[in-house]
């Protein structure tokens, strides 16, 4: 089983804190269709045959295509891949383009999971972030999407953003609550060099919320959560019974999955494949029939520390039996001494052969991933 990723560059404006790749000029919108499009069938040997179980419509602002162009796109999808007639297939949307047309248009092509971008429900802080849509928009976008019929819907937040308190985050999660989603994904702020957020930190105009009161939002967020019977599989995601993510966790479970438009990454195993993250360069290779990316090759080191830092992210952890049968490599014994400290400070535990970080070791799972990077010095147990 294989995953699409479809990246939509373009957006009506830009978000403050955003360092995703896109344009605010949408004259070569339906021009990049065709090349996404024209992409799908230039790639369809990458999956080699594999059944599609996912598809994903990211960006920049997918909410942004019309019906035509969302058919033209899946009619590429359907030609040239065997999809799975159950497929998971998400389109990430902000509020302030469902329409309730819209909503159907969606569902007419087989869309069947939307990620609504609301990031607040407090309208000061979305005009901080510089926004489109205000809290009004945020919460009827959600209600149309259910009136639409739609029944896995995930929605967006942000923490950690300075001017919201704990008290205002703790309003903006029991807001969310209110409505049932499904799933819910909620990212700290971070500032980005390139972004506004960035530039302005440069110029000491701008500072982000600390550290320490940062991760208490999160401890917030996930207390809260918990009681109303979400789940946190991965470190920023929540959902309820039966909804987690599949196209995400199956980045996470080192699945293959082929990314298409620009900035668009690739995996199938052995390798990655970075598409040009420019668009006119983007549409002018794809003219002239060449996939406009770049190949690494993957080496063994490379591999297990990729494992290592998305499984621990993970409620399903890291299997360090695979590590040994895979890459011949004993997480257990090279650094027996620190996974001692992690189960004795009660940042993890291991139970069959999998190394799980509790809920206050998740907090700190991307630095105890790279703890146990293994070094290419390394060698093979």
């Amino acid at each position: 089983m294989a995953g699409i990723y479809i990246h939509i560059p373009f957006c009506k404006q830009a978000c403050h804190y955003c360092d995703f790749h896109f344009s605010t000029n949408l004259d070569k919108q339906s021009e990049m269709v065709v090349g996404l499009s024209a992409e799908l069938a230039l790639q369809r040997d990458y999956l080699q045959g594999e059944v599609v179980e996912t598809i994903y419509l990211g960006g920049g602002t997918p909410s942004l295509l019309s019906l035509r162009e969302l058919d033209s796109l899946f009619q590429s999808i359907h030609k040239n891949y065997p999809l799975h007639p159950k497929a998971e297939i998400t389109l990430e949307a902000n509020p302030d383009d469902l329409s309730k047309q819209k909503l159907h248009d969606m569902r007419s092509v087989g869309i069947n999971r939307l990620s609504i971008g609301i990031q607040s429900f407090d309208d000061k802080v979305l005009a901080s972030l510089h926004r489109v849509h205000n809290s009004h928009l945020a919460e009827k976008s959600i209600e149309d999407a259910y009136e639409t019929g739609f029944e896995n819907i995930s929605i967006d937040l942000i923490y950690g953003i300075p001017g919201q308190d704990d008290e205002l985050w703790k309003n903006n999660i029991s807001r969310a609550l209110a409505f049932k989603p499904q799933h819910i994904s909620s990212y700290a702020l971070t500032v980005e060099e390139r972004t506004v957020f960035g530039k302005r930190a440069a110029q000491g105009k701008f500072t982000a919320l600390d550290d320490d009161n940062t991760a208490n939002q999160l401890q917030l967020l996930v207390e809260m959560l918990s009681e109303k019977n979400y789940a946190q599989y991965e470190v920023s995601n929540f959902c309820l019974p039966g909804f987690m993510s599949q196209h995400n966790s199956n980045y996470w479970k080192s699945k293959p999955y082929l990314g298409i438009g620009p900035s668009a990454h690739s995996y199938n195993g052995s390798s990655r494949q970075h598409n040009v993250r420019n668009n006119y360069q983007y549409l002018a290779s794809i003219g002239s029939a060449r996939v406009p990316a770049q190949i690494e090759i993957l080496s063994r080191e490379d591999k297990i520390n990729e494992y290592l830092l998305t499984s621990l992210r993970t409620s399903w952890g890291a299997d360090l039996n695979k590590l040994r049968n895979e890459f011949d490599v004993d997480i257990a014994a090279t650094y027996k001494q620190y996974l001692k400290q992690l189960l004795t400070s009660e940042l993890a535990t291991v139970h069959e052969d999998t190394l799980v970080l509790t809920r206050k070791g998740k907090l700190l799972a991307d630095k105890i991933a790279s703890d146990l990077f293994l070094l290419p010095s390394q060698p093979a147990r």
